[in-house]
């Protein structure tokens, strides 16, 4: 179902949230549409570009949103056709966009004018909101990041152990969906991009500082996850070490007095064996040794 809102005085947008085939002939009719930018929003998944023809653009990019249980990353979509005097957005679009139209439908419904009368201008605030809603995600995953920092010497090792593994998937897929796409916003500042209206240079230059400061962000996490991930791992290998140093050292007393205990089981003759005392000698012996191995553990500094 195609819905519109009309903006200033040529301005339409239009939104497609979930595009049938009478939709999708209705865009190639109208606009004349390339049919594989068509087949492009037919499909999904599709890598990050940006199709420059005579009398319209294409763009296909990715920006993250939260899975329903808020504990995962998942990229979402954002095709626009954007002509001189339209804007159309195609799919099961990012909630940003989604947000703002139906902002726009509201205030047109109130009869109120929208603030924006371009397709450059339109198109640059639907950027912008998705650059602060990422910015803001970002900076959730850098607070997850800190928590963990906090946490590391006092949490349970497996509570400490999804939290990690959680957040370095969620900083994966950010790495992943956000590095394809730097070459399409440079193309904006570079003028590869023209667009339809003028003095829009400084704004294309603004996304791509917010753009920018995105991929910053993403690298120091990525490089802070690592961090803690290989002090985490030290922090179990060394408690594994002084577990298994302990066990070692006990089996280490234990054995030479299981093999008295096994010598003096025998059935064969044995010093002592007549004795009436035998018992107590052999454990004051053994006594005398585990105390003995204690003390030559502790001056080696083994304990």
């Amino acid at each position: 179902m195609v819905e519109t809102v009309k903006l200033g005085g040529r301005l339409k947008w239009y939104h497609i949230a979930q595009p049938s085939e009478q939709d999708f002939e209705f865009l190639e009719n109208t606009f004349h549409f390339h049919a594989l930018d068509i087949e492009d929003c037919r499909q999904t998944n599709q890598r990050p570009k940006i199709d420059v023809y005579d009398d319209y653009y294409f763009l296909i990019l990715n920006f993250p949103n939260f899975d329903k249980q808020n504990l995962f990353v998942k990229p979402k979509e954002v095709k626009i056709f954007w002509g001189e005097d339209y804007i159309i957005t195609v799919g099961k679009t990012h909630w940003v966009i989604t947000s703002l139209f139906e902002e726009a439908k509201r205030q047109e419904e109130r009869g109120e004018a929208f603030e924006i009368a371009t397709s450059d201008a339109l198109l640059y605030t639907m950027m912008e909101r998705l650059m602060t809603q990422a910015v803001y995600l970002l900076r959730k995953v850098g607070l997850e990041l800190e928590l963990i920092n906090r946490e590391l010497f006092s949490a349970r090792a497996e509570t400490i152990i999804e939290r990690l593994s959680a957040t370095r998937k969620n900083i994966i897929v950010l790495n992943t969906m956000f590095k394809p796409q730097l070459r399409v916003f440079n193309k904006f500042e570079s003028g590869s991009i023209e667009g339809f209206a003028d003095n829009m240079e400084d704004y294309w230059g603004n996304i791509l500082d917010y753009y920018n400061k995105i991929w910053d962000m993403t690298e120091d996490y990525a490089e802070l996850i690592e961090g803690l991930s290989v002090t985490f791992d030290s922090m179990q290998t060394n408690k594994t070490n002084e577990i298994m140093k302990i066990l070692t050292l006990i089996s280490s007393i234990v054995l030479p007095l299981t093999f008295l205990t096994g010598l003096y089981g025998m059935n064969v003759s044995l010093p002592l064996q007549e004795e009436r005392t035998a018992f107590w000698i052999l454990l004051g012996v053994m006594i005398t040794l585990g105390v003995g191995m204690i003390w030559y553990f502790k001056k080696k500094h083994w304990m």
